[in-house]
């Protein structure tokens, strides 16, 4: 047996009207005012959700003077009096009013020092006077040049602009824009200047082209730091008064950074498999001391979209349609990341 419910979006749009009962209630107009919120209502169930952005409070109406469960963000219980009707309108208790106040309030707070990602590096690898690997290969009777500078410039444009479209109010930053020769201290400067608040995080996508002799060796991979790589990470200025705890902490940083690279490679791995189907194949998630995942101080991945020197490889990374489907995949594993990062509120750092 089926049951249709109606819900009913209702967005506070009008000035207050109503008054409250001996200042003990509030209509719907001013509980929605007093709180910053919308609601959701079921006439069915004769229940209610207040919502404020991410945060919902759900409750069920009762008589008045009754109290009962209200659940805030599908994990905290509370037992309030509940809202009623009187001559078809709701009322508010004042206390109901409070606790709803008091939590959606506590929950804007702790976001204000909540991790977030505040920036993604987008770095098209090569570029000016440095081609990148080169291939050259007959196809269809026709000659077709990969050149490694173009491909990667191609899917990182494609890929940054679906990013900040995406999210805005994210600093979305490319180490090049056009056929340049940024050096590769200049990219990872780029990266590590960028300024961020103490709840604030990085990353770092490097996107690349591979070649080899074998011209038969072909696929996708991603690469990120080495485990056992030691470098310096922590700023000693905000430490200077138990300078012996850096070496700990630094640790504990790098130990931080490998495993969200690690995750990063393989949401990505997962979302090329799924977007680029089995037209080319995955050489899975590598370790290696690439430069520019090393000096840059985040998480940072090395993409490795395919090889010029295989011809499937290459009339691929020709294809428009597919380049577009590179950049997809890839904002989709991003994507995937920074929702686990964010919703956990990311990582322990020092």
């Amino acid at each position: 047996m089926k049951h249709y419910v109606l819900y009913l979006l209702l967005i506070l749009t009008i000035p207050l009207h109503a008054q409250t009962t001996a200042g003990k209630t509030y209509s719907l107009d001013e509980t929605l005012t007093e709180l910053g919120t919308s609601l959701r209502w079921d006439p069915f169930f004769a229940a209610g959700t207040l919502l404020m952005e991410d945060h919902r409070l759900a409750f069920y109406t009762g008589s008045p003077g009754e109290r009962g469960a209200a659940l805030f963000d599908g994990r905290e219980v509370f037992t309030l009096p509940l809202p009623y009707t009187e001559g078809g309108a709701l009322r508010f208790p004042q206390a109901f009013v409070a606790a709803a106040k008091s939590a959606f309030s506590a929950s804007r707070e702790a976001e204000k020092t909540r991790f977030r990602i505040a920036a993604i590096i987008v770095d098209p690898g090569h570029g000016g006077k440095d081609s990148g690997a080169v291939g050259t290969h007959k196809i269809g009777g026709k000659t077709l040049k990969s050149v490694e500078k173009d491909i990667t410039l191609a899917v990182s444009r494609q890929l940054a602009a679906q990013l900040r479209t995406v999210w805005p109010e994210k600093r979305v930053l490319l180490t090049r824009n056009g056929d340049t020769f940024p050096t590769l201290e200049d990219r990872v400067n780029v990266a590590n200047t960028v300024p961020l608040k103490d709840n604030e995080a990085i990353i770092y996508i490097s996107i690349h082209a591979n070649a080899s002799l074998n011209k038969d060796a072909r696929g996708y991979e991603v690469w990120y730091l080495p485990p056992e790589t030691r470098r310096e990470l922590i700023d000693r200025q905000k430490y200077t008064e138990s300078s012996e705890v850096i070496p700990i902490l630094n640790d504990m940083l790098q130990a931080e950074f490998i495993s969200e690279s690690t995750d990063i490679g393989r949401f990505i791995l997962a979302r090329f498999a799924e977007t680029l189907g089995n037209q080319i194949p995955s050489r899975g998630l590598k370790a290696e001391n690439w430069y520019v995942v090393r000096n840059a101080r985040m998480p940072a991945v090395l993409v490795e979209l395919g090889f010029v020197s295989n011809a499937e490889d290459a009339a691929l990374m020709a294809d428009p349609a597919y380049l577009k489907r590179y950049a997809e995949a890839l904002y989709k594993g991003i994507a995937d990341f920074v929702a686990e990062f964010e919703q956990s509120g990311g990582y322990i750092a020092p």
